[in-house]
């Protein structure tokens, strides 16, 4: 069956992309032709998987996979009712060619869309998405799902990876999303078991802070929320989402960002502008941070050389535009690939990148046709889908990925291996990550980072040290139990719910639903007998992983959709992806570089751990080798 469904499935994919694609009604590639392409990659994925086929076939499927996600999975919450929403700022011409600090303007027929500030949607339809009411937005417990479900025992090292894929990841995530940060006056108490150690009672768990553009009543609609950086890939976590911490970052001479001149974060002026005061802020987050403003710095030199007379402002501009898009690079072609290995995926991440053609071909004649199948998203046309860009909630649960996290770290010497000292997270965290970065030299805690794994994301496996996480305020909080309760107060469904709504099939069993026969007892015990409660961060975890998976196939669901999305939608690296706008020099930089390249520009002494490594999230070499 399987070779008739992709002889199939392959002639009705070239007749679909010859005829082209009609839009109807109801939106993406709606033609007869790919619907029937469409469906039978649906049944292909659904009795064989697309990881257990050959990597053309996987790819087939995969393409109709996005194809129904692009078409079922994208809404708007803007059409729930807004009032008092922040004016979008004056026009500039200079906006047509660069980033605007709060990403208004990436679209320049709708300006607002993407800011920072504007709601995040949804990938699953609105009217699904409506929390339940306390009491039961808490059952079962989210500290008892944290406690019999997620405490790591032991941990589960991602041994195909080293322990860089966790700080680049949260580095990621700083540049995406945040819901903020609420004044603390409003909280979920949390129901403890006699039996809980926790040390504060009762346990108490800052709520989302609600969307203030959301007027009273409407009632009809469910709860929305604002993200508080924009939504676009624009290096944000660098940069800033405001014009006002833009202009503290900068330097003020040739467009850097500022560092000290020993080549470490600089000293806060006051706590405001402390990032170790920030909850979530350690060692891991300091090291990229530092990278890539190091990186830009260098991106500036660069541009200098080239063009003396810009200004300060013409080169931070456009070393930001350039060291954006080497960070969404990374991410596509290195990080993700290394974390999810699978044949197929390693191939579809570098053709989104570029295209079927290949890098070896864009490298000698750039893109050769417009389509992104062909030449890959970026350089191609700017594409929303039908559906005004923005992330997502959905995406935003897949991404809460604390097991990736270690909790224990051997520093050593990059020269020769020997041992510096070994830590804690907690002795990383916080307010003691600057001053671990003042005692040990960066090229040691690269190279340390290098030769340690990260945790495979499932159950047992979350940090120890982030169940009782103390923040740079003082207060403790298990960030296992902020996870599941995060997921059902935004109105993310539960885990069969979720498969439902994704076009995969439900777990009929809590034994269909792990491997594990000791995982599904435990579960099927907190859970009360009801599979349909299983929460979403609790099923993706319990999951039989695709081979070469660090996370679940259902979350990759997700990123199927979302990953190329903040590409297409993006203009800077779709219509203007161009030399006009980045210059030669900027394209040829984005084209020659990669982590590896970023790592040894500015930490040489890492050349000989990084021998022989094609990928810089891979396990380093022993410098006592």
């Amino acid at each position: 069956m399987s070779r008739r469904l992709l002889f199939g499935a392959s002639l009705v994919g070239v007749v679909a992309a010859v005829v082209g694609n009609r839009r109807g009604a109801t939106g993406y590639r709606n033609s007869l032709l790919w619907r029937v392409y469409d469906g039978i990659c649906t049944r292909i994925d659904h009795e064989r998987g697309w990881d257990k086929v050959s990597t053309p076939l996987g790819l087939a499927v995969m393409i109709g996979v996005r194809n129904e996600l692009r078409r079922h999975n994208l809404h708007d919450t803007n059409v729930a009712p807004a009032v008092d929403v922040k004016p979008v700022p004056p026009f500039e011409a200079r906006l047509v060619t660069s980033r605007s600090p709060d990403g208004t303007y990436n679209d320049l027929s709708d300006p607002a869309m993407g800011r920072a500030g504007s709601r995040f949607g949804r990938n699953v339809p609105f009217e699904r998405t409506f929390p339940p009411p306390d009491p039961g937005l808490q059952e079962p417990s989210p500290r008892l799902v944290s406690r019999e479900l997620l405490t790591r025992d032991p941990f589960v090292p991602a041994t195909s990876v080293n322990a860089l894929v966790a700080p680049w990841l949260q580095f990621m995530i700083r540049d995406w999303f945040s819901h903020g940060r609420g004044d603390g006056s409003s909280t979920w108490t949390i129901r403890l078991e006699d039996d809980d150690p926790w040390p504060v009672k009762p346990m108490e768990i800052p709520r989302t802070p609600p969307d203030p553009t959301r007027p009273p009543g409407h009632d009809e609609f469910p709860p929305t929320y604002l993200n508080t950086e924009t939504h676009w890939w624009d290096a944000s976590q660098l940069y800033g989402s405001s014009l006002e911490m833009q202009r503290f970052l900068r330097s003020g001479k040739d467009g850097k960002l500022r560092i000290r001149e020993d080549g470490l974060l600089p000293d806060p002026p006051d706590k405001e502008h402390d990032p170790s005061q920030v909850p979530g802020f350690w060692v891991g987050i300091g090291l990229m941070q530092i990278i890539f403003i190091r990186e830009h710095n260098a991106i500036c030199d660069r541009l200098r050389g080239e063009y003396p007379a810009w200004s300060d402002d013409d080169l931070f501009e456009r070393a930001r535009l350039i060291n954006a898009a080497l960070i969404a690079k990374i991410h596509t072609v290195e990080w993700t690939p290394a974390v999810i290995s699978h044949p197929t995926t390693a191939t579809a991440l570098r053709v989104n990148w570029w295209g079927l053609a290949g890098e070896k071909l864009h490298n000698f004649f750039g893109r050769i046709a417009s389509s992104e199948v062909i030449s890959g998203i970026p350089g191609s046309e700017v594409n929303h889908y039908g559906i005004p860009y923005s992330l997502t909630e959905e995406f935003v649960a897949v991404y809460r990925m604390h097991p990736l996290v270690p909790d224990d770290y051997s520093f050593r010497r990059a020269a020769d291996d020997t041992s510096i000292r070994e830590a804690v997270f907690h002795e990383l965290s916080g307010p003691r990550a600057p001053k671990l970065m003042d005692e040990i030299p960066m090229t040691d805690i690269l190279y340390s980072f290098g030769r340690l794994h990260p945790g495979v994301v499932c159950l047992h496996n979350f940090p120890r040290f982030l169940q009782e996480y103390e923040r740079p305020d003082g207060k403790l909080q298990d960030l296992a139990a902020t996870d599941i309760l995060r997921t059902r107060e935004l109105g993310v469904p539960r885990y069969n719910e979720f498969r439902r709504l994704l076009h995969l099939k439900p777990a009929a069993s809590f034994e269909e639903l792990t491997d594990n026969p000791e995982w599904a007892e435990q579960i099927k015990r907190v859970y009360e007998g009801d599979i349909e409660r299983v929460d979403v961060t609790v099923g993706m975890g319990a999951e039989r992983l695709p081979k070469g998976f660090a996370f679940s196939d259902t979350a990759f669901r997700i990123f199927v959709l979302m990953a190329s999305r903040r590409l297409n939608s993006d203009r800077f690296f779709t219509a203007d992806f161009t030399p006009l706008v980045y210059t030669e020099t900027g394209m040829d930089w984005i084209d020659s570089n990669d982590m590896r390249s970023v790592l040894l520009r500015h930490y040489p002494g890492l050349r000989a751990a990084m021998r022989g490594i094609g990928n810089a999230f891979e396990p380093w070499n022993s410098a006592s080798a």
